[in-house]
């Protein structure tokens, strides 16, 4: 099932602002970065985590990726040691500023997040 996140962004330009902590501690994916003449396409491991779990923000030069798993109380929690796969994601990549942040699209398929930033040079080079 393929689901398009919608083209919502956080942009936190205030000096001093830090990221919504998540709750606990997180860990950070895996992830795959691809450079192409006019844009980047990264592909993040969210496995575990819906759509609705999934924050992009940015913050000038500074992309964060957070995902929530959808965490579940199990009747033996303590004997299972969970503790770490139900660990949230988090990931701040400095990708730059001649990025275009605004056009950005997003696609959540079976916890694979697909990120594609085009850059500002081609969007003027096309223009």
């Amino acid at each position: 099932m393929n689901t398009i996140l919608p083209p919502t962004l956080t942009s936190n330009r205030r000096p001093g602002r830090t990221a919504p902590a998540l709750s606990g501690e997180t860990r950070s994916p895996h992830y795959d970065c691809q450079q192409h003449r006019d844009a980047i396409d990264l592909t993040v491991f969210l496995p575990g985590v819906e759509a609705a779990g999934v924050e992009i923000i940015v913050r000038g030069p500074d992309l964060i990726v957070l995902g929530r798993k959808t965490h579940f109380v199990r009747v033996n929690f303590s004997a299972a040691h969970l503790e770490h796969a139900q660990r949230d994601y988090e990931l701040r990549l400095r990708l730059g500023r001649d990025l275009d942040y605004a056009s950005l699209s997003a696609e959540l398929t079976d916890g694979v997040l697909s990120l594609r930033i085009p850059k500002r040079a081609a969007l003027a080079a096309a223009a």
